[in-house]
């Protein structure tokens, strides 16, 4: 079993989580520039966590059906985060506030070292998709995201996909074809 699915049940058993939230499609769960310091667990539907410079958004991550999900940067740094966390579905979240999470974390070792673990593989995870993109072709990180992650193309739409992989939609549709 994956260390998420093991945290995750075990915060289920413990009855730990706050509320639960819907979103619309098109909501925003967070906006730049605000402070939330609460872990998500997606019940239904789907979400992108992206950026936006002067030219365009950048998707660097998505959330769906039991992922956690969270602005990561405000969550441990209790500061404003740069990133928009948007429902690109109707969405159903349940939420757990950090004080209630970080207690439950360090009630054992054994909770612990399961969220180093969940930690660890979110920086593994984020250090194969930066050297995908500075290093491999767009048929390459097509092909390597489709192995690592398929459920993802039944979840998000193939324009959001396009973005978190760095290429245009046009790009995307055509090796998607080929």
């Amino acid at each position: 079993m994956k260390p998420i699915s093991i945290l995750v049940d075990k915060l289920n058993s413990k009855n730990l989580w706050d509320k639960s939230i819907v979103l619309p499609r098109n909501e925003y769960l967070k906006v730049k520039g605000t402070i939330d310091t609460n872990l998500y667990l997606v019940v239904s539907g789907s979400l992108r966590i992206y950026l936006v410079d002067e030219f365009e958004e950048h998707t660097i991550r998505f959330g769906y059906r039991d992922n956690l999900i969270a602005a990561l940067d405000s969550f441990i740094h209790e500061r404003p985060s740069d990133f928009y966390i948007q429902a690109l579905k109707k969405t159903t979240l349940k939420t757990l506030d950090k004080p209630t999470f970080m207690s439950f974390i360090k009630s054992s070792s054994e909770n612990t070292e399961l969220w180093y673990k969940i930690l660890e593989s979110f920086v593994l995870q984020q250090i194969e998709r930066e050297t995908d993109i500075l290093i491999t072709s767009p048929i390459e990180r097509y092909h390597r995201v489709l192995k690592r992650s398929p459920r993802l193309f039944q979840e998000i739409p193939d324009k959001y996909i396009a973005s978190y992989l760095r290429m245009t939609p046009e790009t995307f549709s055509r090796i998607k074809k080929s």
